[in-house]
């Protein structure tokens, strides 16, 4: 187990002193490697807060540079950094946050030819991305690694949540076997805030092994109405990305 220094025990004392979580779950966190997938709405509150936690290395990934139209929820970027790319602007901003958080910065896209490169420390895979390529490339290499799958999503006021753990729960290709209409779309600037949050602590209890988590059901939010709710989801026998982990299981028996 990596041990807790002096200084991570004044910093985190809040956390460690919460019943049930205490040292041993905090030097999970520091021991802990988290790819964020997306540096926008959801990955920057997303990079910001498992950082100040002590998730003891972040992976941020994204392509795209800073614009203008980002700053409305994009938290990481600002003014300053626009044209910047949001890899590099994420990491300075996430390097000042804890100076013991390990960070690494990919300014990539991530497909089949590079995500098994980019995972393979990885303990958690948390999906801060608006392309569904991506997120069915990222649902695949967690059910591949047998590692947790945050996925968030957000569309005007509202936000949906899942936590898929392979061979136990339905897999993100379960919930949407076929690609959804993809555009540019609304979004108030606090939604991905209170997704990415949402998402943050599903990551913090699968990495802690503290707390219950969310499977088998899709939290959805809408911040219109305040009103918070629960979607029942089920693995498909016919999932082309899940199904083989249970043919899999069958064969050694």
């Amino acid at each position: 187990m990596t041990a807790l220094s002096d200084y991570d025990r004044v910093r985190y004392r809040r956390q460690i002193t919460i019943p049930g979580f205490g040292e041993e779950a905090q030097a999970r966190l520091k021991k802990a490697t988290a790819l964020i997938a997306g540096l926008g709405g959801l990955g920057s509150p997303l990079a910001l807060y498992l950082a100040a936690v002590g998730v003891g290395h972040l992976q941020l990934v994204d392509r795209d540079t800073v614009e203008l139209s980002n700053l409305n929820r994009q938290v990481l970027h600002w003014d300053g950094d626009i044209g910047r790319k949001k890899a590099r602007s994420a990491s300075d901003k996430v390097a000042k946050i804890n100076p013991t958080t390990h960070v690494e910065a990919f300014d990539l896209t991530i497909d089949d030819n590079n995500v098994s490169e980019i995972t393979k420390d990885c303990d958690i895979i948390l999906d801060a991305t608006d392309n569904f390529a991506v997120r069915y490339t990222l649902n695949k290499t967690a059910i591949a690694r047998r590692i947790p799958l945050i996925h968030g999503a957000v569309y005007g006021y509202e936000g949906r949540l899942a936590t898929i753990i392979p061979g136990q729960t339905a897999c993100l290709e379960c919930i949407y076997p076929h690609v959804p209409p993809q555009a540019v779309f609304p979004v108030l600037g606090t939604t991905p805030g209170v997704v990415a949050l949402l998402q943050a602590t599903e990551a913090i209890k699968c990495l802690s092994d503290v707390g219950v988590l969310l499977t088998d059901e899709m939290l959805i939010y809408d911040g219109e109405t305040m009103h918070f709710e629960k979607a029942p989801i089920t693995r498909s026998p016919l999932c082309k990305s899940c199904a083989v982990i249970e043919s899999e299981s069958h064969k050694r028996e």
